[in-house]
């Protein structure tokens, strides 16, 4: 059997836009003799629909997507899309994460999806109604096992803890089917891509089948889709392999014996064109053609910075440098000549000229107090403002530059540095950005370019410059550390305790889960910022903002 793996860039809602791209990957298949074209999991609708699900034309329109897309199909090849269905039985809930495959002009077989995540950044239990069983689908006389996304997820050699009491994947085997065929949606994190190849791989050697995984790619709000679809024959051998972060389209035969070596990107690139990708779709889909964001001189807006102008192309990126009596001239110099180097626009706007009337309107209100943080946030405030308008006058999207580590423990300033429609590095955490743009620096030389980031941007101390000598190891542990108890904290769910006895001193961990868990509120009035990690702030992670549960070491 050949399969024709359509790795596509759907959009959220954008139905006919789907279709179309549906449509042209059948047509390439169909021309490429593909006995059947494999597309990623709700394909029509784009994933995740979320609450679009609960609006009937939604619903109605997605169905005469489908029944358009059965009548442009023929008997010589096939086509399997995900879609939105109506569950067997009733009572449940009233939708069913589907998939159709297409044939002979007709709606050949239906097939819903039996496991339905509803942790981390899912909740499709909220919508759906899960299969109840599942058979394999005759097609040219192959039995084909059809599962969706989370279907094939339940390996209990892969997971400490199984989720779920069945193993849909396994079970189709046992009921006949020659070749496992899986829609995908599955979101990128750091890692992802290798712990999807290997849980693949053990479900062919299991099932001792061929598996063809059809995965989504492009980014949707916080999320970026990876694509990196896969083909395994029957002992896990890798066919075919996808591009990572980009569009394709491969044929592969299933009677075929695999040996191709995975391809596997470092973390560093794997980030960087992760958020590319995210920041271009999120703009594209939100119909913004250029992005704003204040440069500092440091390091995360040098990051966001290289970011934007890959993703929208230098001429559609605009950086303001906003200093104050506190910005060091070595900050601005850095600023320019990063601005330089990647050939986007810059423009200085002091904004010490406001903060001096500003303070001045309020010193009969704030008399016999002295300055504390209550000034920088002014400045900050006030760079905010700056760059609002500059979103507001020429239609750009603003880009916030906050880091993971920063907006874990509140090192941000409300109406002021977060101000912004995307938070492009706020699952990146400080050290990892250190990381990423190294790696960015030495692409360029490899390439023969000047490396964008100056050298003394990486190498000087961290630091909002929001008063006289200030660095950011004035009141936080050193980033190694404060990014170490973050990642056990946050993203595992490690007890302070734990964490001490692993080695860090008592007094970092609990001035850091202090401070992560009283920065809730802001974190909750953060724009959205695009996942990297298994646990980012934000939609996955639900934390009551007013709650007394504390912990400590």
């Amino acid at each position: 059997m050949r399969i024709a793996l359509a790795q596509a860039n759907l959009v959220v809602g954008d139905l006919a836009g789907n279709e179309t791209r549906i449509l042209d990957a059948y047509r390439r298949g169909a021309e490429a003799r593909a006995d059947l074209v494999l597309c990623p999991e709700l394909s029509i609708t784009g994933y995740p629909p979320r609450d679009l699900l609960l609006r009937p034309s939604f619903f109605r329109a997605n169905l005469e997507s489908l029944t358009r897309l059965a009548a442009a199909t023929h008997d010589d090849t096939g086509l399997v899309v995900g879609f939105v269905d109506e569950p067997a039985t009733r009572p449940g809930r009233p939708l069913a994460n589907a998939a159709a495959l297409l044939n002979g002009g007709r709606i050949a077989a239906v097939r819903h999806k039996t496991l339905l995540p509803t942790y981390d950044v899912f909740d499709e239990d909220r919508y759906f109604e899960p299969a109840r069983s599942n058979e394999p689908v005759a097609f040219k006389g192959w039995k084909l096992g059809i599962t969706v996304c989370e279907d094939v997820w339940n390996d209990e050699a892969v997971w400490k803890d199984p989720r779920y009491p069945v193993d849909p994947a396994l079970a189709l085997a046992r009921a006949g089917a020659d070749v496992l065929l899986n829609l995908s949606a599955s979101p990128w994190h750091v890692g992802k891509e290798r712990t999807r190849l290997e849980l693949l791989q053990r479900l062919a050697r299991r099932t001792r089948l061929p598996v063809a995984y059809a995965n989504l790619v492009g980014g949707n709000d916080e999320l970026v889709f990876d694509g990196q679809s896969l083909a395994l024959d029957a002992s896990g051998g890798l066919l075919c392999q996808a591009e990572a972060f980009a569009e394709d389209f491969r044929v592969v035969d299933l009677r075929a014996t695999g040996g191709q070596t995975p391809r596997c990107l470092p973390d560093e690139e794997a980030i960087h064109r992760a958020l590319v990708l995210g920041t271009r779709d999120y703009c594209a889909k939100c119909g913004f053609q250029s992005a704003v964001l204040g440069l500092s001189g440091g390091i995360d807006s040098a990051l966001v910075a290289c970011i934007a102008a890959e993703a929208l192309g230098p001429g559609n990126v605009r950086g303001l440098l906003m200093p104050s009596q506190f910005s060091s001239q070595h900050s601005i110099d850095d600023a320019r000549s990063l601005a330089d180097a990647l050939g986007i626009r810059h423009d200085l706007v002091p904004i010490q000229p406001p903060f001096e009337s500003i303070k001045s309107a309020l010193s009969g209100v704030f008399a016999g107090r002295a300055e504390d943080v209550t000034e920088e946030n002014m400045q900050a405030r006030l760079r905010g403002l700056y760059l609002m308008a500059l979103s507001n006058k020429f239609g750009s999207l603003l880009l916030t530059t906050g880091n993971k580590s920063e907006l874990a423990v509140g090192y941000c300033t409300l109406y002021g540095d977060m101000c912004g429609g995307l938070a492009v590095i706020s699952d990146v955490p400080k050290t990892s950005v250190y990381r990423v743009a190294r790696w960015i620096n030495e692409r360029a030389a490899r390439d023969g370019r000047v490396p964008p980031i100056p050298e003394s941007t990486l190498a000087k101390a961290p630091s909002a410059e929001l008063r006289p000598n200030q660095t950011d190891q004035d009141s936080l542990p050193p980033y190694d550390i404060l990014d170490a108890i973050l990642e056990r904290y946050v993203v595992q769910h490690r007890a302070p305790a734990e964490i001490v006895g692993e080695g860090f001193a008592a007094s970092d961990v609990n001035r850091v889960v202090r401070l992560i868990d009283g920065a809730e509120y802001k974190r909750r009035q953060a724009a959205p910022g695009l996942k990297t990690t298994p646990r980012a702030f934000g939609v996955g992670r639900r934390m009551p903002v007013a709650q007394r549960w504390r912990e400590t070491a």
